[in-house]
């Protein structure tokens, strides 16, 4: 794979995770997810009732190969909340636990609405 590409793919995460208040890239789909521990964080989105981007990385190679080097993070699922990395499946059922998930969601849903 050449650099371009890294870097083409690279800027294309960057501006999906700066252009969606909520993003979980996951194998799969909120619907179909092909891994528990996706299922289980889309899942834990979905109960928030709070609007949330997905990218399925099963269906893009390139997303899939060079998302571990944006943020350093080597495991799927990855949940971004307003441009941050919260973390995998386990921060984020943690996060729906503890209640932060929905209102960190509905505060990501609202300051995107207000721009």
């Amino acid at each position: 794979m050449s650099d371009s590409v890294e870097q083409e793919t690279l800027a294309r995460i960057n501006d999906q995770v700066t252009n969606n208040p909520v993003v979980l890239y996951m194998k799969g789909t909120p619907q179909m997810p092909s891994c528990g521990f996706s299922s289980r964080a889309a899942q834990a989105l979905a109960e928030t009732g709070e609007k949330f981007a997905f990218v399925n990385i099963l269906a893009d190679a390139t997303i899939f190969e060079h998302l571990p080097k944006y943020q350093d993070w080597p495991t799927f699922p990855q949940l971004y909340i307003d441009g941050e990395l919260q973390g995998g499946c386990d921060i984020t059922l943690e996060l729906a636990e503890s209640g932060e998930l929905k209102t960190m969601m509905a505060a990501a849903n609202a300051k995107k609405e207000a721009q």
